[in-house]
């Protein structure tokens, strides 16, 4: 656990401090507010019950919107297929670097999930993919497209499936 908080604080880059020293001004703000509104009781009351809802989720919101937005980036799977003589999957895709910044690093991961004829459990099959692997794709320039492939193996599921993939990028 405390590698993973030093991974994630090492990960920080300006934007997000800006976000999370914004969000907290912003909580002192409306804490200062009520405090000086304290003679209107209810009002004073919605604004420090509104702070600490904005100290609560801002930063947990903010830092998924932002990132979303700054390392935007699409996936396209073009191809899936199963080998026949070899417990595997290769999946072939392209990756398009979407933002206005130079991805250092992306990792990409595929995913492969149990198929069925009922929507809820299609639902819940996609919660717990039975199969993933993972690379890491470096120096992705921007608006640079760029194809991948992924061998997932073990593989030795013999239903039907779907692969699904998905990038993080920074």
């Amino acid at each position: 656990m405390k590698a993973k908080i030093t991974a994630f604080l090492n990960e920080l880059i300006t934007y997000d401090y800006i976000l999370f020293s914004s969000v907290f001004m912003l909580f002192i703000l409306f804490i200062i507010l009520g405090i000086l509104l304290r003679k209107k009781i209810v009002l004073a009351i919605i604004l420090i019950f509104l702070s600490f809802i904005i100290l609560l989720v801002g930063p947990t919101v903010g830092y998924v919107k932002m990132h979303d937005l700054i390392f935007k980036n699409t996936i396209e799977l073009s191809s899936q297929k199963k080998l026949n003589f070899t417990q595997a999957v290769v999946v072939k895709g392209k990756i398009t670097n979407e933002s206005q910044h130079f991805f250092k690093s992306c990792k990409i991961t595929a995913s492969t999930l149990k198929v069925s004829k009922n929507e809820l459990k299609n639902y819940i099959y996609s919660f717990k993919p039975f199969a993933k692997m993972s690379i890491i794709e470096q120096d992705i320039a921007v608006g640079e497209t760029r194809e991948f492939k992924i061998i997932i193996e073990p593989f030795t599921y013999s239903k039907d499936f779907n692969v699904s993939i998905g990038a993080k990028c920074k």
